[in-house]
């Protein structure tokens, strides 16, 4: 049965460090976000992945989508920040947007799902973001096996995941809602899939700066 480790404020060292050696180890976590709980395991960590690709269930190769602390860690991630994205974080991160960019070759099949792309983002909570910073980028998958409710309360995780992850952070229950947006940066803007950020709050950004929206 998963640990519940509480994250009412900042993290403390100790749960940097704890949560930090579940993640080096293969841990799965499930740590609350700006909309759902998800599901956080180290990017960079081949068995993580093969453990969290085993809990979400049939997926059909789709990638994971990845959180991050700050931008600043998108260097881990991908080799190129083109102008768009980087007009795009400045207006609407940390919050509801994930951006597509060019995956770094190093990153595992699993991760991107084999298309040389990766989905990333950062969330709109401050606590989590912080312990990012300490221990690098999460997979950021909703925390429900695939078919199945997104999880907005540690109940909802427990409920569906808590035989099987490794500990839960306990945030409080998280908003729900729509999910992010989800908008390809290269070789053109384009929205793959409209959410909480509207077709329209993108276009009066991007029109500023003369750069059309598929």
């Amino acid at each position: 049965m998963a640990t519940v480790l509480e994250l009412n404020s900042a993290p403390s060292p100790q749960q940097i460090h704890h949560l930090a050696q579940c993640l080096q180890d293969g841990g799965v976590v499930a740590v609350p976000t700006d909309s759902f709980y998800a599901l956080a395991a180290s990017p960079f960590n081949e068995m993580a992945l093969e453990r969290l690709m085993h809990i979400k269930g049939e997926r059909n190769h789709k990638p994971f989508p990845v959180l991050v602390g700050d931008p600043s860690q998108l260097d881990w991630l991908t080799e190129v920040i083109p102008d768009v994205a980087r007009i795009l974080m400045k207006e609407f991160w940390p919050g509801l947007l994930t951006l597509i960019f060019q995956a770094r070759s190093t990153l595992s099949p699993i991760l991107t799902g084999g298309q040389g792309t990766i989905g990333i983002r950062q969330p709109n909570d401050p606590r989590v973001c912080e312990l990012m910073t300490h221990i690098g980028p999460l997979t950021g998958t909703s925390a429900n096996r695939s078919g199945q409710p997104p999880a907005e309360s540690v109940g909802d995780v427990m409920e569906q995941l808590g035989s099987v992850v490794d500990v839960i952070v306990d945030g409080g229950p998280t908003p729900g809602g729509q999910p992010s947006t989800v908008l390809q940066v290269v070789p053109e803007a384009r929205i793959l899939r409209e959410g909480a950020i509207s077709r329209l709050k993108l276009q009066e950004v991007l029109v500023r700066k003369g750069i059309p929206l598929s």
